[in-house]
């Protein structure tokens, strides 16, 4: 049994163990989970993450309960069908989705996941930033899969409903180390449906569009739209693309904040990531500029456990840092060299 200690790295290092040992067959016993936070073990979003990947492949648990703060996981074969989890809280679904994504590799038939809790909470990516951004990036690697949104849910009610359809996909090798020519930006906000009168949605997107055009960031796409939630709340999306790549950056309203504001912080960190590498020489000319965004950097450190191959990310966050850590656990070796995350080894098929 392999043994990965949880201490450090939140519940990024059991997310990751648990689609590993998925996919490996191995079985894995995750210790200390979130040993360095102020309430330890198991918090409702972790245990959701543990039930979804339980189901998906017919695997032995100890532990799956609030508070653990060990969980033993010993999986059986992937199989497709249909899954439904509740997160209880304002907890993430996207990574629940994010924990049984990398299954699609060894999938026979479709998987549906269905996930009620919060699609738009600090901390993680948003359901539009998953749906738009991180999913591109899963089919530029020969990942398949699509997100429903059958209802929103904002931090702290949550209350929100989506479903992951997976598809089955060969391994393939992972490549972003290059950005291709720009191809232009697009802006969409959401907010529950109790912000129309107050134009919420349309100001968030007012204050990042005005951010990118006073920089002539060119806007192709905007869209502005009221959603129904059990909570209050909002969030705008700023969305890059390349010929190669895509990247995503997000902010969520807040009360006693301007919407054009939140629309603006955004946009901000979209210009920041578009105009790295431009403006900072490097040795025999302009640096290599990041290729993708820091929530999209580790969830693709799996794809290149698996496929290897190489992704140039906009920083090496505690994130990138821990699921590499993990990924060798499994004896596959993915590591920083010169800015890039490497995985040198051939496709696999466990």
């Amino acid at each position: 049994m392999i043994e990965i200690d949880g201490s450090a790295g939140g519940g990024q290092i059991l997310r990751s163990a648990l689609s590993l040992a998925a996919l490996s067959g191995d079985a894995v016993r995750v210790e200390h989970v979130r040993g360095d936070r102020r309430k330890p073990g198991l918090k409702h979003q972790h245990l959701a993450c543990v039930e979804a990947a339980a189901a998906a492949c017919d695997a032995d648990v100890d532990g799956a309960e609030l508070g653990s703060e060990t969980v033993a996981f010993d999986p059986g074969r992937v199989r497709g069908g249909s899954i439904e989890v509740a997160v209880g809280t304002a907890g993430a679904v996207a990574l629940v989705f994010e924990t049984v994504l990398p299954l699609c590799v060894a999938l026979d038939a479709e998987l549906s996941v269905t996930a009620t809790g919060g699609t738009d909470v600090a901390w993680s990516p948003t359901l539009d930033y998953y749906r738009t951004v991180r999913l591109p990036l899963a089919r530029r690697a020969g990942w398949r899969a699509t997100v429903d949104v059958a209802r929103r849910g904002f931090y702290p009610k949550g209350g929100g409903e989506a479903t992951l359809h997976v598809e089955p996909a060969a391994t393939e090798r992972v490549r972003f180390d290059r950005r291709g020519r720009f191809e232009g930006a697009s802006v969409e906000a959401v907010a529950s449906a109790d912000l129309a009168d107050a134009d919420v949605a349309d100001r968030l997107v007012d204050g990042a569009l005005d951010a990118l055009e006073d920089v002539g960031v060119a806007v192709d796409a905007t869209a502005a739209r009221s959603v129904r939630s059990p909570g209050t709340g909002a969030s705008v999306l700023v969305r890059l693309e390349y010929e190669h790549t895509v990247a995503g950056f997000t902010a969520l309203g807040e009360p006693g904040t301007p919407a054009e504001a939140v629309g603006a912080d955004a946009a901000t960190d979209a210009l920041a990531f578009h105009q790295q590498g431009r403006t900072s020489p490097g040795r025999g000319g302009p640096a290599s500029p990041p290729v993708v965004d820091a929530h999209a950097a580790d969830q693709l450190v799996l794809p290149l456990a698996r496929g290897g191959g190489r992704v140039r990310p906009t920083a090496v966050t505690d994130h990138v840092e821990t699921n590499c850590a993990v990924a060798r656990a499994f004896d596959r070796d993915v590591h920083l060299a010169d800015g890039v995350l490497v995985a040198e080894h051939d496709p696999v098929d466990d």
